[in-house]
């Protein structure tokens, strides 16, 4: 029996997937949420084996709620939903330690094995989503595509440098590479371009 957390912002397929995956295998939900605040709680409260969570959420991201509940549980197994990777975002994904990928789009047949395969203690990223990761044209430093995100924020730049424990100078030679990267007159339009490259 394997237990999970089930988080998606999209009620039609949440519902559905927590009918059909345990018909598919031997899984119980344990309880669903609908954003990622809700979905750290829930975890943390019924500390399943796996949390199949989706990535893009309104408010805390899977991303976001990902990074708070493995400060508290840093064992936990996570399968992320997805319907397109950025490789910026799979990268994130990767280093916060996720073990799964899979796109929305799978059977709930396909998402069962791999919630299987992961309480296994094996690791399963589509091919799908994988080969949307590789293809990575990304000129942007791992500190520059830091910056641009805050910045994406709002942020100003005494923000950024406290919020990454940066001197102020060093965020701003950052900014600079990367304005100089995307061809843009500010940090604004850098942060944008990289958003719309699918960098961040």
């Amino acid at each position: 029996m394997t237990t999970i957390v089930l988080a998606d912002d999209e009620v039609l397929l949440r519902t559905a997937l927590a009918t059909l995956l345990p018909m598919e295998g031997d899984i119980t939900v344990l309880a669903e949420a609908s954003d990622g605040a809700t979905a750290v709680g829930a975890t943390l409260r019924h500390r399943p084996d796996v949390l199949v969570i989706d990535l893009e959420m309104p408010g805390l991201d899977g991303l976001g709620a990902v990074a708070q509940i493995r400060r508290e549980r840093p064992e936990q197994v996570v399968l992320m939903l997805t319907r397109h990777a950025r490789p910026g975002v799979l990268r994130q994904a990767l280093k916060l330690g996720v073990q799964g990928f899979v796109s929305k789009s799978a059977e709930p047949s396909h998402i069962t094995s791999v919630i299987a395969t992961l309480h296994a203690g094996r690791r399963w990223i589509d091919p799908e989503v994988s080969a949307l990761a590789v293809i990575d044209d990304c000129p942007l430093t791992e500190r520059e595509i830091d910056v641009l995100r805050v910045t994406g924020e709002g942020y100003s730049v005494a923000d950024i440098a406290a919020r990454l424990h940066l001197a102020q100078g060093t965020v701003r030679n950052y900014l600079s590479n990367a304005m100089q990267k995307t061809q843009t007159r500010t940090r604004h339009e850098a942060a944008r371009y990289a958003r719309e490259h699918d960098w961040l």
